[in-house]
């Protein structure tokens, strides 16, 4: 089993015996969301620390992007929550990287491929992708890599 799955299972209890339900229903969502992996396709299968960590990642923008969403619709209550459930997601996400880190990385990319112009942004895309991995979410990326190649 892995033991990313592991400490948010030790997690969960540990919130309910604390009462904690924000925390304990948050952790419950991901964890179910684990599970459906999981058993999905032919076969079901142990998933890897990595694995685990791309579906908290996915779990988090899901909060992000439905909380966007509440505020557009005007329903600042639900937006507040999902606000809250991505901060419980973030305590296991690896550390973003600030902007200036981004920028850096994105400008190394850049001068690595040459590249010029809006139409190189996927050329840069796939330098810089392995280099940041889940320490900055794709659109972040994609917004530095425009502003940088003046689109």
């Amino acid at each position: 089993m892995s033991t990313f799955k592991t400490r948010l299972q030790a997690d969960l209890t540990e919130a309910i015996r604390a009462r904690d339900e924000l925390r304990s229903s948050t952790l419950r969502l991901t964890l179910t969301a684990v599970t459906n992996e999981e058993v999905a396709g032919k076969e079901a299968r142990q998933l890897s620390d990595d694995e685990v960590l791309k579906i908290v990642v996915r779990e988090a923008k899901k909060r992000r992007e439905a909380a966007e969403a509440f505020d557009q619709g005007n329903r600042p209550e639900q937006a507040a929550r999902e606000r809250a459930e991505g901060e419980v997601l973030a305590e296991y996400l690896p550390q973003q990287l600030g902007d200036a880190e981004l920028a850096e990385i994105v400008r190394a990319a850049i001068a690595e491929t040459g590249a010029s112009g809006p139409s190189a942004m996927g050329q840069v895309m796939k330098v810089v992708r392995p280099k940041v991995g889940d320490r900055a979410e794709g659109g972040r990326i994609a917004a530095e890599i425009k502003a940088q190649l003046g689109s």
